[in-house]
């Protein structure tokens, strides 16, 4: 499910946000699918309970998780994200884009691209 890489200047509760950020991204954990609580998780994985706790916090702050008290965490709905980290991806996706163009990618390259990804960009 997850790979940590303890050569990775990362720390491993962010490792865990990706990769957890990664499989709700790619649908392989589904909109409203339960988590694993934190000390399955925890044990699975062979870290800290708190380790796995910040990751989810984390999460949830971003709009990718919400929790249930006594129920565990959710994968919360796609609309969920926060407009921070949307922004975020957008100023990522706008410097990768210029570095393309600039490089000489044609923009019906990069449109295709996006299409791809069920973007459905316009043209």
């Amino acid at each position: 499910m997850l790979n940590l890489d303890y050569r990775d200047a990362r720390p491993i509760y962010e490792q865990v946000k990706d990769g957890l950020r990664r499989l709700m991204v790619t649908g392989v954990i589904r909109e409203g699918e339960k988590l694993p609580s934190v000390r399955s998780m925890a044990t699975q994985l062979a870290i800290n309970p708190n380790t796995i706790q910040r990751a989810y916090e984390s999460l949830e702050s971003e709009g990718y998780l919400y929790s249930v008290p006594g129920k565990g965490s959710f994968a919360a709905p796609h609309t969920g994200v926060d407009g921070k980290r949307k922004e975020e991806l957008f100023h990522v996706f706008d410097q990768a884009a210029a570095e393309l163009l600039f490089l000489g990618v044609p923009a019906d390259t990069l449109r295709s691209r996006v299409q791809a990804l069920g973007g459905g960009m316009e043209q």
